[in-house]
Order: C-alpha cells, then sequence, then structure tokens
C-alpha cells in the first residue's frame, strides 16, 4: 500500500458546454497539478461534482486518471454514496482500475446511527483490499464522527486516514493519540491548513490546489518536511483569502473551475443544479488570483 501525505488536489471534473464530461481536459489538468508538484490527486469528490455523476461517469473519470497520473503520484477517488452496496460497487471497481485508495464520506441523507455507520465501514472493508479514508464532513453529510468513533473504524484492516473537515482542530491530537497513530490526519478546510499541520496533520486534501498547485504543495512542504515557519507563515498570509473565499462562499466548485478558466486552462461550466460564479464572486475571485500570481513560493 502506498503512503499518502502531503497536498492532494481534489480535482475539478471539466465538462463542455453542454455538460458533458470533457474527459481530454480532465487529463490535462491532471498532468499540470503533478508538473506543478502535488503530492497526490483526488478524484470525484465534492469539488469534481461526484453527486450529480452516473456510475458510468465515475469510472470512466477513474480509469481516465489511473491512466493518465501513471503511478507518478498517489490517487485516490471518491466513492461514497447513500447505499452501501454502490460503494463497495464504486470501492472494488477503483482497486481493479488500479486507484492507490478510496475517499468515503458517511452516507448522506440518510441519518444513520453509530452502529450503522460501523457496519457500513465495516461491509466496504471486507469488500477491498486498498487503503480507505473516511471523510469527516458533518456540514454536508450531517454525520459528525467524534474522534472515538473514528478510533473504532481504524481498527478495520483497511481504514488509514481521515480526512477531516469538522472544523476543530483540536480533535486532530485526539485521533492520533486515541489511534496510536494507526490513523493519519488530512486537513480537509483549505483555510484551516497549516493550524492543521501544527496540530499534527500529515496531509491535506486541497481544493485551491486546481487553480495554484505550486502555492499549495509549498506551503505543505514548508511546514511539515523544511519546517521553515517563516516561510510557510508568509505563504500562507497570501494564499488564505484564496482559502477563505473557497470556504466562505460555498462555491468551491465553481471557483475552482472559474480559477483555471482565468488561468487559461479548460473546467467548463458547473453541472447544474451548480450555477456558474456571479459577476461579483468573479470579480472578488480575480483580485485575489491576481495577488497571488504575484508571488512566486
Amino acid at each position: 500500500m502506498k503512503k499518502f501525505e502531503g497536498t492532494f488536489v481534489v480535482s475539478v471534473t471539466p465538462m463542455t458546454m453542454d455538460e458533458e464530461l470533457d474527459i481530454e481536459s480532465f487529463k490535462d489538468n491532471l498532468d499540470y497539478y503533478i508538473e506543478n508538484g502535488v503530492h497526490g490527486i483526488a478524484i470525484n469528490g465534492s469539488t469534481g461534482e461526484f453527486a450529480t455523476q452516473s456510475l458510468d461517469e465515475l469510472k470512466r473519470v477513474m480509469d481516465a486518471a489511473v491512466e493518465i497520473v501513471d503511478g507518478r503520484v498517489p490517487l485516490i477517488s471518491g466513492t461514497a454514496a447513500c447505499s452501501t452496496r454502490r460503494v463497495i460497487e464504486l470501492t472494488m471497481y477503483a482497486e481493479d482500475a488500479g486507484v492507490d485508495g478510496a475517499l468515503i464520506v458517511p452516507p448522506f441523507y440518510s441519518k444513520i446511527d453509530e452502529t450503522e455507520l460501523y457496519e457500513h465501514f465495516r461491509a466496504i472493508d471486507e469488500a477491498v483490499n486498498i487503503p480507505i479514508m473516511v471523510y469527516n464532513n458533518p456540514w454536508t453529510s450531517k454525520i459528525d464522527i467524534p474522534p472515538e468513533g473514528l478510533a473504532r473504524l481504524a481498527e478495520l484492516d483497511n481504514v488509514r486516514y481521515v480526512k477531516e473537515s469538522s472544523g476543530d482542530i483540536t480533535r486532530i491530537p485526539r485521533i492520533l493519540d486515541l489511534t496510536d497513530g494507526k490513523m493519519a490526519v488530512f486537513c480537509g478546510s483549505d483555510n484551516l491548513a497549516l493550524e492543521s499541520f501544527f496540530m499534527g496533520a500529515t496531509g491535506f486534501i486541497c481544493v485551491a490546489a486546481n487553480i495554484f498547485p505550486k502555492h499549495m504543495s509549498k506551503l505543505y512542504e514548508y511546514a511539515n518536511f523544511e519546517r521553515d515557519y517563516d516561510k510557510a507563515k508568509a505563504l500562507y498570509s497570501r494564499v488564505l483569502p484564496l482559502c477563505n473565499f473557497l470556504e466562505g462562499s460555498g462555491k468551491f466548485t465553481q471557483a475552482a473551475k472559474y480559477g483555471l478558466e482565468y488561468l487559461g486552462r479548460k473546467a467548463g461550466p458547473p453541472r447544474k443544479p451548480f450555477l456558474p460564479l456571479s459577476e461579483e464572486h468573479k470579480r472578488q475571485a480575480e483580485k485575489i488570483f491576481e495577488r497571488i500570481q504575484s508571488v512566486q513560493p
């Protein structure tokens, strides 16, 4: 099993103007991320609009990503769904396709209890043999997995990571302590990245890396590899307005796609019900992009 650490861009899924998958632009963007230093790639996540795609489309995205990444960096795919059976189908497909790991948010909408949640992940764990990253995002799934619940999941053979998006960075050392280091923590909030690194996070699932992969990767390297905290803080202060914009506006998919288009790359429109950024949001975003572009990490 590959070890996951560092900045993983959570990639957008480019679309044509009629909202069909644009696989060639998707491949081009993955190359762009890797060439600019990302330590890993996450596909079929929230930013990748997984919830609006069919099973066939999600599988096509996996196949394309495996082909273009070609083992250069670790590749994980979201395989979440409301149905345990569907998650198992997608996760088994990911493993067979050559994806390195699965990112799985709890079944959304269902409001399952702790026992049901454990049995959901246990069934998935028994069906595959690739690392599983639990995605704790109570804001979208409406299920909050406390450190004690994550410690129980960490007893499963393949559950090795958590993308922690509760907004409470004090949970990070608690998770590490309760799991005796068996579960590594990834930051899941762009605007809590540096704070999370200081608290013990060894990874970062990052939306902003769609637009500025080099900046967001260097942020992790300064903080965790080089331990140059002055450089880390200086760079964080530059990218934080973008991180705040992504988190605060709630338009992270639309903003990431607009950012790629702003830089001359192809991302296309979001798929409905998402709508493109408003003109006001575009103006706000462009000012932020310009300030970040003026700084070399």
